[in-house]
Order: structure tokens, then sequence, then C-alpha cells
């Protein structure tokens, strides 16, 4: 196995990893950003504000990409050993 070839596949699980973080993160970053918004307009600094929307956004998503996300790690997964017999050369 090559630094090259070596090189292409880390590159893959990261994009993998970005991909399937990206959704989650950015709606949690929305949801954040309007519960601050929103603090900031009534002068109510709860803590428990922030988190518990965060929450609920992340498993929201997870929900409804679960299934998406799964298949593409699975595909990932199976790529990554398919090439295994080829890496021992």
């Amino acid at each position: 196995m090559s630094i090259g070839e070596l090189t292409a596949i880390l590159r893959q699980a990261i994009l993998q990893v970005l991909i399937m973080a990206g959704p989650l993160l950015a709606s949690a970053l929305i949801v954040g950003l309007v519960v601050a918004i929103l603090q900031a307009t009534t002068s109510i600094q709860e803590q428990t504000l922030t988190f518990v929307p965060k929450v609920v956004a992340i498993l929201t998503m997870l929900a409804l990409l679960g299934g998406w996300m799964f298949s593409s790690l699975g595909r990932f997964t199976t790529e990554l050993f398919r090439r295994i017999p080829e890496m021992a050369r």
C-alpha cells in the first residue's frame, strides 16, 4: 500500500465524517442562535433554555437522517473491507 492510497482512504474517511456530522451540527447551530437571540431580547439567562432545544433538535435530525447516515457509513465500511485484499499486496 502506497502513501497515496493511504492518503486517499484517510481523505475519504474525513469527508465521510464531515458529511455525517454536518446536518447535526448545523441544526444545533441554528437552534442555538435562535435561542440566543430570544434570550438577548427577553433578558432571560436560563442555562437549560439553551441546552434542551439543542438536544431536541439533534435527536430530531438523528431520527430523520439516521437511516441515511447508517447506510452511507455501511457503504463506506463495505468499500473498505472490499479493499483489504488489495491493501495486503
